[in-house]
């Protein structure tokens, strides 16, 4: 097959949760260990760093893997989803994995993906195992796609593992209370191996506690450390350095050779060592224009209070959601006097710019419908003054359709 027809093949053949929802998520990992049985185990071949969350997990996981690149070893990165091309979920030293790579190893595994049936997802994490055990790297960083002890990377044995914070999000698979989705998150601790958790929240503190003991794995949680960055970065990246920073001092206590130095540069270069995206991209200037994939309430807090601290004038905002979100508290959030576009994406998840504009209506907000990013993006763009601000954000998928992105 081509590169496209192995695209093809992947998208339209197999469920995948973030074009379908629910319906691809799969409750056990028998798939994904029959897939890397027949791949001769390649989860067993390299040393890993494992991160769940329910925000900031990405960032966290880009920003270990920038650090660890800076101090010179040869760091494999899975994350998801991807934003513009779907090389970007598997990279090593921030460089994406060859679309032969993907072709030759669907071809590889054609007849096991027939006989087993696996997930879009289940097949994309044996092929990034694969990929690094192949490429030999000295470590990999590995980021949980929903939950964590169902997730499809959850077959791993980490050095350390990472859970940022826990807020609601995914609570018609994960529970609906912060203690049940800490359970979900808390599926990644394994048997001895040091776990870091990186806010103490009260909901929650004592089901880690809990789950850790149980497995004898020493759990700690992140320390209230400063980093003020040189440049323009996400807050949450900030809010997240504390996390990131006692993972890598659990490294240095294995014996990783890790300086500050390499923990500064690291961070101060993220963008450029990793390829992040989405992530308070600034696309333009005057007017400043931004894309930020924060889609759940507590993530959007926190970049709307930042947007408040960086808008000049007049915000304007163009949003857009999936279905199976519930957009009232997130409604809340929206900053005072902000002008809103509603728009949506092409995946079948996206909810449609008449449905969210209703939603919107009956928690008292107006704006303007427009069924394509790109054309809302222009339209704002015509009326705005330099001192204005737009912000794309609300649906990773919206943000991905932005064609200067």
């Amino acid at each position: 097959m081509t590169y496209k027809e192995t695209l093809d093949y992947l998208f339209s053949r197999l469920p995948m949760y973030q074009r379908v929802g629910k319906v691809a998520y799969k409750k056990d990992l028998t798939n994904t260990l029959k897939l890397l049985e027949k791949l001769d185990n390649p989860h067993r071949k390299f040393k890993s760093v494992h991160i769940a969350g329910t925000n900031g997990k990405g960032t966290s996981a880009h920003g270990i893997a920038a650090i660890l690149q800076t101090a010179g070893y040869k760091t494999g990165l899975y994350t998801s989803p991807h934003l513009k091309s779907f090389t970007e979920r598997i990279r090593i030293n921030g460089k994406e994995v060859s679309e032969s790579f993907v072709t030759d190893f669907v071809d590889r595994i054609h007849e096991a993906i027939d006989e087993i049936e696996p997930s879009f997802f289940e097949i994309t994490v044996a092929m990034a195992f694969d990929y690094f055990a192949q490429q030999e790297v000295d470590i990999a960083v590995v980021e949980t796609g929903l939950g964590g002890r169902l997730d499809s990377t959850n077959v791993i044995n980490p050095e350390v593992s990472l859970i940022t914070n826990i807020g609601f999000d995914h609570m018609d698979m994960l529970g609906d209370t912060l203690e049940k989705i800490a359970a979900e998150k808390a599926g990644i601790i394994k048997p001895g191996v040091p776990v870091v958790i990186g806010e103490r929240q009260p909901e929650t503190a004592l089901v880690f506690e809990e789950i850790a003991r149980k497995q004898g794995s020493p759990l700690s949680y992140a320390r209230r450390e400063a980093w003020k960055p040189k440049g323009l970065v996400p807050s949450y990246l900030v809010r997240n350095y504390p996390g990131i920073k006692a993972v890598v001092d659990v490294l240095i206590d294995q014996g990783w050779k890790i300086s500050p130095n390499d923990i500064e540069t690291g961070l101060d270069l993220l963008n450029e060592l990793t390829g992040l995206k989405g992530r308070l991209q600034v696309l333009q200037n005057q007017p400043l224009i931004i894309a930020d994939v924060s889609h759940n309430a507590d993530g959007l807090r926190v970049l709307f209070e930042q947007v408040n601290e960086i808008c000049k004038r007049t915000l304007h905002l163009v949003f857009g959601s999936v279905k199976d979100k519930d957009l009232s508290p997130i409604f809340k959030l929206f900053p005072v006097g902000a002008k809103c576009y509603w728009t949506q994406s092409s995946v079948p998840r996206s909810l449609s710019v008449e449905e969210l504009a209703i939603q919107a209506i009956v928690n008292g907000i107006q704006g303007e419908c427009f069924t394509n990013v790109n054309e809302a993006i222009t339209h704002v763009k015509e009326k705005v003054l330099p001192d204005d601000l737009i912000l794309i954000t609300g649906s990773t998928f919206v943000v991905a359709e932005i064609n200067d992105l």
